[in-house]
């Protein structure tokens, strides 16, 4: 009886460090990890908002400068009627949309200095 239970352990252990040698039990443990991390990412939804946030601010003054721009490209003609309204507006265009990347410029450079405060 006593012989039985000692052999029964000794299969039990050698079990026991076949399993634990076995590259698929390793493989199956990574592939658990991995699922539950993509589930755990999967979630997240990746908004416009966010999207927006990730461009550069340099950028975005620029787009705010040129959208600007282009509204006073676009009244400023309706409003004066001459024959300098749409040069004045390009070039009012032009003016804006630079006034738009050196202050996204100098907001990038503020969050750059911040985030190296911290």
């Amino acid at each position: 009886m006593g012989n039985d239970q000692e052999l029964e352990r000794l299969r039990r252990l050698r079990e026991r460090q076949l399993t634990d040698r076995d590259p698929l039990v390793k493989q199956r443990q990574f592939q658990r990890a991995t699922t539950a991390r993509e589930k755990k990412l999967g979630k997240q939804t990746y908004s416009l908002g966010k999207m927006w946030k990730d461009i550069p601010h340099v950028w975005r003054g620029f787009f705010y400068g040129l959208v600007l721009g282009t509204l006073v490209l676009i009244v400023l003609p309706l409003l004066w009627s001459s024959p300098w309204a749409i040069p004045s507006a390009i070039i009012a265009l032009v003016v804006i949309t630079i006034f738009g990347v050196v202050v996204g410029r100098a907001i990038g450079m503020r969050e750059n200095i911040k985030n190296l405060i911290r």
